[in-house]
């Protein structure tokens, strides 16, 4: 099937021809990273037909909470109702289309179309429309829904009618590891908005392999092991002190995990479902407690009923736009939404025990910092490489062994694209 697309100009785009001369365990051609058309197909054909992650329970803690997401040119309102039930609509207003909200997160008791005062109800249904003649019935002008799934207490969302059937059989998997954090019973400790230049692919890609990590992370590498990714009879021989420690941390975390009845073991299926998903629990450097330069714990208020600072980091990816790390002591969530073809905003968030207590149990600089210097080096790297994959002499270049989870990601990307072009 030969699909053209508008490009930049007069230009058209043969998307399917692109998608076929890809080569394999090599990256993207340039125009999957630059080209305008290509991230609008990217919208319509692959991220609003997956589950995004786009939001934590937490930033919703009481009925009126709400947030609003954008991907693409699409607006989501994330809201908890009156019955404390989360629900996601659409940011469109019945009457003419005006968008309702524009705040990024807050609380409301009804909410208000600020153009012609339209007015629904947290659960969406219409509670008013002035000046309408007799017989109008609000009952079919209700906001309309977009389907929403918590799992554990991460918020996703998916834009297409017909949403993927497997995200069932992933929350079954995923859901044992996330309910000994008991999300449900964290708040904000802090959320920081980074817009990175470059393609959403790319933020993806970069987060994938460790290959970078090395020299690129030195304060994420005090605690995380550099020699993620790598097969065992494959470790460099200058990585081998620290995959030395690992095996030790390792077998200390797993006694830790198995006293406790704690999954551990990674569950990896990234390119064969829709739902694609890596969750495993490794163990951490330094004291192995959490993401800081020591690797001792940054809040003092462990998250649930966890009784050990010491059990390592949980870490889940969900494509296409996601990743996560929990920590005994706190989580953090990463939500990659995408702007533009060249533009990528990343969220971070930050959890902690709802009875933490700032300044007494954590402090903001402590816990944050870590990750804070990470993704400012991460966004560095992805500009440089949305630089390199713009220019004429670009040429993709063979993945290292170490990259394999990038290869799968691309490798699934195209999988969706393939589905987009034939529907």
């Amino acid at each position: 099937m030969t699909t053209t697309v508008p490009a930049t100009g007069a230009d058209r785009l043969d998307l399917a021809a692109l998608v076929a001369a890809r080569e394999p365990g090599r990256p993207l051609a340039s125009p999957f990273y630059t080209s305008p058309a290509v991230f609008d197909a990217d919208v319509a054909g692959v991220l609003a037909h997956t589950w995004l992650f786009v939001a934590t329970e937490a930033e919703l803690r009481e009925p009126g909470d709400f947030l609003t997401v954008e991907v693409g040119s699409w607006s989501v309102i994330v809201v908890r109702d009156d019955d404390e039930v989360v629900r996601a609509f659409h940011n469109v207003c019945r009457h003419r289309g005006a968008r309702i909200l524009d705040e990024r997160a807050g609380s409301v008791g009804n909410i208000v179309c600020g153009y012609h005062r339209w007015t629904y109800a947290s659960d969406g249904s219409l509670l008013h429309a002035g000046d309408q003649p007799a017989g109008f019935d609000k009952s079919c002008f209700g906001l309309r829904s977009v389907h929403l799934r918590v799992v554990a207490g991460l918020v996703f969302v998916c834009l297409a009618p017909e949403p993927p059937t497997d995200f069932d059989e992933v929350a079954a998997v995923v859901a044992p590891y996330l309910l000994p954090h008991q999300l449900h019973r964290t708040k904000v400790a802090a959320q920081v908005d980074l817009v990175e230049e470059a393609n959403w692919k790319l933020v993806m890609e970069n987060n994938r392999e460790c290959y970078h990590c090395e020299g690129g992370h030195p304060e994420l590498i005090c605690t995380f092991f550099p020699t993620y990714g790598y097969a065992e009879d494959a470790i460099p021989a200058r990585l081998r002190p620290a995959h030395e420690r690992y095996l030790r941390a390792e077998a200390e975390l797993e006694r830790a995990c198995e006293e406790r009845g704690m999954p551990y073991r990674a569950v990896e299926d990234l390119q064969d479902r829709v739902s694609a998903f890596r969750v495993q629990r490794e163990a951490l450097d330094g004291a192995g407690e959490s993401y800081t330069l020591d690797g001792r714990s940054a809040s003092r208020r462990l998250l649930g009923d966890l009784d050990s600072p010491r059990l390592g980091r949980l870490s889940l990816h969900t494509q296409p736009n996601a990743w996560f790390h929990f920590l005994a002591d706190h989580a953090v969530t990463f939500s990659v939404l995408p702007i533009s073809a060249d533009r990528t905003l990343v969220r971070t968030t930050w959890l902690v025990h709802e009875d933490a207590e700032e300044g007494v149990d954590y402090d903001v600089e402590h816990l944050t910092h870590v990750w804070r210097e990470t993704n400012e080096q991460d966004s560095a790297f992805c500009a440089r490489a949305q630089q390199g994959v713009s220019s004429p002499a670009y040429l993709p270049g063979p993945y290292a062994a170490s990259e394999y989870q990038v290869d799968a990601f691309t490798s699934w990307y195209l999988d969706r694209t393939k589905e987009h072009l034939a529907r």
